[in-house]
């Protein structure tokens, strides 16, 4: 039988190419001309792709098996219980799960082992056993946070920048209300499972500090599904999707909690007024027995520039809205930076030569005003100049940061520059929307640790919110948007200040395209939706 390395050594150049990527390959020759060469090639594919990766994946499987003499590739397809009399095409074929017996043979065969890390889930509920402090700018919007949701209308915005901790002080102020009152049962709101695992956490550590009693959490998102009728007390953390699906498929699921909730959180609350959502969260605050409703957000609007919409999003929060003040200064941001909560940011503009138009339909079809449209990103994704202007960035900053994020244009984007980080010598990956959720934990997890190996995230769609590495120093910004909200929130990723583990200064580069719109810092952001709160209607 051949082993791994001596199956790879029979493939050629072509198959090399079409196993490593042609946008891989090409960029790899633009970069250094001897990287394409296959000797290299083979280098390069081996530390991008794991064999086990290589088998198991139904079209690298295909190309490989191609390479086996016809007797191996008999033997292969009676060892994997394969029918037929076309071993070639049923390798090619079978779709062969991690895990599985039929894994564990293909890998042996060729001597290969299973380098993915066991999967532990999450227990769908667990109890928080009685044992966070505030800083004094949190403590304040805490009070004035308690003091709106005691009074009628019972609803208010709880406006914090990013990286000021507006988790942390929403879970002191639920902790409150919990020892109030027994028995007392909040849910807790978010789009993203990495938002409510976040917040599962948050209350955790909180609770274990201010808490007086023991209480469940509860985790209602992806996998876990949701026992309404034993939730009375404690905290429920639900998926924003997973919710919603419910209500669609039989709203008397969410409907049992009618009448028990004391409290609904809406994260990402710029969001509220979709109408997806706003369906959840009126069965849950209005039906039965209405409930406060508290929203939080680094940033107060949906759009930058939609006045109409923003003050719908103003108007469902009947203008209660608590922000950060601290005498002396003008913007909160600038003393969270003097401080030392929030890093100073040097902002710098990554100049592209390509140019794009947008046209008035373009415009009018932006989706929720957060993003461009599709051909304008995918257009800019597969221009290999610009590519080169974010690889060579990335490699500068790894130089001096230890943690770089880069948000990408799109979801093959992503995995390019990953893979060519990666062939250049450096820790990257990528991590998108496709990327299995086992996968995506094990790269977080190993981009957070504390080694010194600088370390690269290009991501697409999943780390915008709800990503807490504070260790981050620096962020390239290659997904233009028209969204101030979603820049701001890629912006935040990287500006956490060593106060709260994170860095003095970071750095914020920006790919600015010819033709599309661009924003400015956090402290610009933080004030650009003020005057909609404030206009009476």
């Amino acid at each position: 039988m051949l082993t791994f390395e001596e199956l790879l050594s029979r493939a050629s150049d072509p198959t090399l190419q079409e196993l490593v990527g042609r946008k891989v390959v090409r960029l790899l020759a633009k970069l250094q001309e001897d990287l394409a060469h296959p000797d290299r090639l083979r280098e390069v594919l081996q530390d991008l792709r794991a064999p086990s990766e290589l088998l198991l994946n139904r079209d690298s499987r295909a190309e490989l098996a191609s390479l086996l003499p016809p007797s191996q590739a008999r033997d292969l397809a009676t060892a994997l219980d394969l029918p037929g009399d076309d071993p070639f095409r049923e390798l090619s074929s079978v779709s062969i799960r991690r895990g599985s017996e039929r894994a564990r043979r293909l890998l042996e065969f060729f001597y290969v082992q299973d380098e993915s890390p066991p999967v532990r889930d999450a227990p769908t509920s667990t109890t928080v056993t009685v044992g966070h402090g505030l800083f004094p700018h949190q403590r304040n919007a805490a009070r004035q946070v308690l003091s709106l949701l005691e009074a009628e209308p019972q609803r208010a915005l709880l406006h914090m920048p990013t990286g000021s901790g507006k988790t942390r002080t929403a879970m002191n102020a639920i902790c409150e209300l919990m020892n109030r009152s027994e028995p007392f049962l909040a849910v807790w709101l978010a789009h993203s499972e990495e938002l409510c695992e976040q917040a599962v956490e948050e209350f955790s550590s909180a609770w274990q500090s201010l808490g007086n009693r023991d209480v469940p959490v509860a985790r209602w998102w992806g996998d876990h599904e949701l026992d309404a009728m034993s939730m009375r007390d404690g905290l429920l953390v639900a998926g924003l999707p997973k919710a919603y699906a419910s209500v669609k498929r039989d709203f008397r699921q969410l409907g049992q909690l009618s009448g028990q909730v004391g409290l609904v959180v809406m994260d990402e609350a710029h969001q509220a007024i979709a109408p997806s959502y706003q369906l959840v969260l009126d069965l849950l605050s209005q039906a039965g027995s209405p409930a406060p409703l508290l929203g939080l957000s680094a940033t107060p609007g949906r759009t930058w520039n939609d006045v109409d919409e923003d003050q719908k999003l103003a108007d469902f929060f009947y203008r209660r809205k608590v922000t950060l003040r601290v005498g002396g200064y003008d913007n909160p941001v600038d003393y969270l930076v003097d401080e030392g909560y929030l890093a100073a940011a040097q902002f710098e503009s990554l100049h592209s030569k390509i140019g794009v138009e947008l046209t008035q339909t373009d415009y009018d079809n932006l989706a929720d005003g957060l993003d461009l449209p599709a051909r304008v990103l995918e257009q800019l994704a597969d221009d290999e100049k610009r590519n080169l202007l974010i690889v060579n960035r990335a490699e500068q900053i790894t130089r001096t940061t230890a943690r770089l994020i880069i948000f990408a244009a799109t979801v093959e984007h992503a995995v390019v520059l990953a893979a060519v980080l990666r062939s250049r010598g450096l820790w990257a990956r990528a991590v998108t929307g496709k990327t299995p959720s086992s996968e995506r934990a094990q790269s977080i997890g190993e981009f957070r640790d504390d080694s010194p190996e600088p370390r690269v995230l290009v991501n697409y769609g999943v780390l915008t919110t709800g990503f807490d590495a504070p260790a981050t120093g620096a962020a390239i910004i290659a997904r233009p948007t028209a969204s101030l909200v979603l820049y701001s929130q890629m912006v935040g990723r990287a500006i956490r200040g060593p106060r709260a583990g994170g860095n003095a200064r970071a750095v914020i580069a920006t790919v600015v395209d010819p033709g599309l719109e661009g924003f400015a810092s956090p402290s610009d952001a933080f004030e650009n939706w003020e005057d909609v709160w404030e206009t009476a209607r």
